[in-house]
């Protein structure tokens, strides 16, 4: 079992850089993928990001270059460096958990955190 726990978030303008974190408990954290995933009202929930053990990462398209996902093994912490935000970017931020291979598909993750809000004004 995994318990998710994310920070950080909040409002920022456009243009500005927000940091959010993901705490996982449970004694298999190296062996698991995590990812971070968004949603709006009234929309799907989209992969943003991902990162497996071994360090690989992967990013959907539309924040390549913006942003930047990192793991801490020893502290059992992943994270979303998020720069040049956009209004486009907000939404609810959802960190999830499972098994490696990482997989961007939301139905793939069995563990998910309880979400963080953020807000991008223009």
């Amino acid at each position: 079992q995994v318990q998710l726990v994310e920070s950080g978030g909040g409002l920022v303008q456009a243009g500005g850089s927000l940091r959010v974190s993901c705490a996982a408990s449970g004694s298999t954290f190296s062996t698991y993928a995590m990812a971070w995933f968004r949603q709006v009202p009234g929309k799907e929930r989209e992969f943003v990001a991902g990162v497996v053990s071994g360090g690989s990462t992967r990013y959907a398209d539309s924040v390549k270059g913006r942003f930047t996902i990192s793991r801490d093994g020893a502290k059992r912490t992943v994270a979303l460096q998020m720069n040049s935000l956009k209004p486009d970017d907000t939404a609810v931020y959802f960190c999830a958990a499972r098994r490696e291979p990482l997989v961007t598909i939301p139905a793939g993750y069995y563990y998910w955190g309880q979400g963080t809000q953020v807000t991008v004004s223009s």
